[in-house]
């Protein structure tokens, strides 16, 4: 395969990533104003579901930018993609946060209300625009 290939699979991938990413902290902030069991129910079976989704899809983008990165070389050395890296692992860490919070739903010990969740689904936003910077503009 190609460097070509494996960059567009990974953008591929990282795009799907973060469609979930987006989401399901808006699946949470449902959650967290609902006290309907039946909507409960619903948003709780969206939300694994989801989960369960994006999860393999965050392992192929991870498993391809370190492919680019350690297979050939890009941007090895470079202090932009080590800021990349950094927030990639930031990413990473929301990610298992999603799934913190999930069980929590799941257990009915969340104690965030919906403002909260609403801040937090922001947090994705803000590091993408971090990676992007990096990647686009290499400003290092």
């Amino acid at each position: 395969m190609t460097v070509l290939w494996v960059k567009t699979l990974h953008i591929l991938f990282v795009v799907a990533w973060f469609a979930g990413l987006f989401y399901l902290p808006r699946i949470y902030v449902n959650l967290a104003q609902t006290a309907d069991p039946g909507a409960r129910a619903v948003l709780l079976g969206m939300a694994r579901r989801l989960y369960r989704f994006m999860t393999p899809l965050a392992v192929l983008a991870v498993l391809l930018g370190l492919w680019l990165y350690l297979g050939w070389g890009v941007g090895r050395g470079q202090l932009w993609m080590h800021v990349k890296l950094a927030a990639v692992a930031a990413l990473v860490a929301y990610h298992l946060l999603c799934l913190a919070a999930l069980r929590r739903f799941e257990r009915g010990s969340n104690t965030h209300g919906h403002r909260y969740f609403r801040w937090f689904n922001e947090i994705p936003v803000l590091l993408l625009l971090l990676i992007l910077a990096m990647v686009v503009i290499k400003p290092f």
